[in-house]
C-alpha cells in the first residue's frame, strides 16, 4: 500500500491545487488523455454491427488504459534510475496530486453559492453550467442548489475517493488507470446513439472501479454528519432505502449520504438537452433547497476530506509501529 505517496499527493493538492500556469502552458494529463480518447473514437468508431462496435470499444478502452499506464510506468524507472530516492518520491506525489480534485472540487461548487449569493439565480445558473450537464436555464434558485450539492456528493467519490483508493492500492500507475477509465466514460460511456454500444465497455469498467470509493464516500459523509451535528441518522436511513434506487449503481451512495445528512431531496426528475430523465429521489427531506444547504455541504466535504486524510495518516501510524 502506498500510503506514503498518497498522503503525500493529497497535501500538494490541497495547499497549492493545479496551477492555472501550468495549465495554460502544457495542459492538465485528463486533458491529455482526452486527446487520446478523442483520436481512437474517431477512428475506430465507424458504423458497424452492434458486437462489432462493442468489441472495437473493448480495444478502444485497453488502449486508453495502456498507453497512459505505460508511459508512467517508463518515465518511473527513468527517474528512479537517474535521480535521488528522494526526487523521485516528490515527482511521483506530484504526478499523483495532478490527478486527485479536492480543492479543484470545492472552488467549483463554492463559485455556485457565491454566485447565487452575489449574483442572484442568473449567477447561480451561470456558476453551476460549469459543474453539471443539465440546462441551467431549466433550473429554479433550488434547483440550482440541488444541482451543486448533486455534483459535490458524486464527484467527490469520483473525483477524489476514487482516485486517492487506486492510488493507495496501485501506486502512480493506478491512479493513471482510474482516471483514463474515469475520462473515457465521461467522453464515451454515454446512451447516445453513437456511443450506446462503442462506449458500453467504458460505462461498465467506469461502474466497476467506483464501487468501493462510493461506499467510502458515503461512509465519509456519514461521519461527517455525526461529527458536524447533521442528521448522521438521516444519512444512514437515507443510503439503505434510496442508494440502489438511483439509475447508476454508484452515485445513489454518495448522493443519498448526502440528501440525508441534509435532509434534503435530490435527484428526482432531470433534464438534460431537452430530455427528461426520470430518476429516483435521494433523501425524504424537503426539496426546496436554499444557499444555507450548500454551505452546509460544503462544510461536510471539507469534513469528509479530512476524515479520509486521518484514517489514512492513522493507517501509515498503524503500520509504521
Amino acid at each position: 500500500m502506498f500510503l506514503s505517496l498518497t498522503l503525500c499527493a493529497l497535501l500538494i493538492e490541497a495547499v497549492f491545487g493545479y496551477p492555472d500556469a501550468l495549465f495554460r502552458r502544457v495542459g492538465h494529463p485528463v486533458t491529455w488523455i482526452g486527446r487520446l480518447i478523442t483520436a481512437l473514437e474517431r477512428h475506430l468508431n465507424r458504423p458497424h454491427t452492434f458486437f462489432h462496435a462493442r468489441a472495437l470499444g473493448l480495444l478502444a478502452l485497453v488502449m486508453i488504459c495502456a498507453v497512459p499506464v505505460g508511459i508512467t510506468l517508463v518515465a518511473q524507472g527513468l527517474f528512479r534510475h537517474f535521480l535521488p530516492e528522494k526526487m523521485c518520491f516528490g515527482f511521483e506525489a506530484f504526478c499523483a496530486s495532478t490527478l486527485i480534485a479536492q480543492r479543484a472540487l470545492y472552488q467549483h461548487v463554492r463559485a455556485v453559492l457565491i454566485g447565487l449569493v452575489e449574483n442572484g439565480l442568473v449567477g447561480g445558473r451561470h456558476a453551476v453550467s460549469k459543474i453539471v450537464g443539465r440546462d441551467p436555464e431549466t433550473l429554479d434558485r433550488a434547483g440550482v442548489v440541488r444541482a451543486a450539492i448533486e455534483s459535490l456528493a458524486e464527484n467527490f467519490s469520483d473525483g477524489v475517493v476514487a482516485p486517492v483508493f487506486w492510488l493507495l492500492v496501485f501506486g502512480l500507475p493506478g491512479i493513471v488507470a482510474y482516471k483514463a477509465i474515469n475520462t473515457a466514460d465521461s467522453m464515451i460511456g454515454h446512451l447516445s446513439p453513437r456511443h450506446r454500444d462503442f462506449g458500453r465497455a467504458a460505462a461498465l469498467c467506469d461502474d466497476c472501479v467506483n464501487i468501493p470509493a462510493s461506499r467510502l464516500t458515503a461512509l465519509w459523509i456519514c461521519m461527517a454528519a455525526f461529527l458536524s451535528g447533521n442528521a448522521a441518522g438521516g444519512a444512514l436511513r437515507a443510503i439503505r432505502r434510496d442508494a440502489a434506487r438511483h439509475r447508476s449503481p454508484n452515485a445513489g451512495w454518495p448522493e443519498a449520504a448526502m440528501a440525508g445528512a441534509l435532509a434534503l431531496r435530490l435527484a428526482g426528475p432531470r433534464q438534460y438537452d431537452g430530455i427528461m430523465v426520470v430518476d429516483s429521489w435521494m433523501g425524504d427531506g424537503k426539496a426546496e433547497a436554499g444557499e444555507q444547504d450548500l454551505a452546509k455541504a460544503l462544510r461536510l466535504y471539507r469534513l469528509g476530506c479530512l476524515i479520509q486524510a486521518i484514517c489514512l495518516l492513522s493507517l501509515l501510524t498503524g503500520v509504521r509501529t
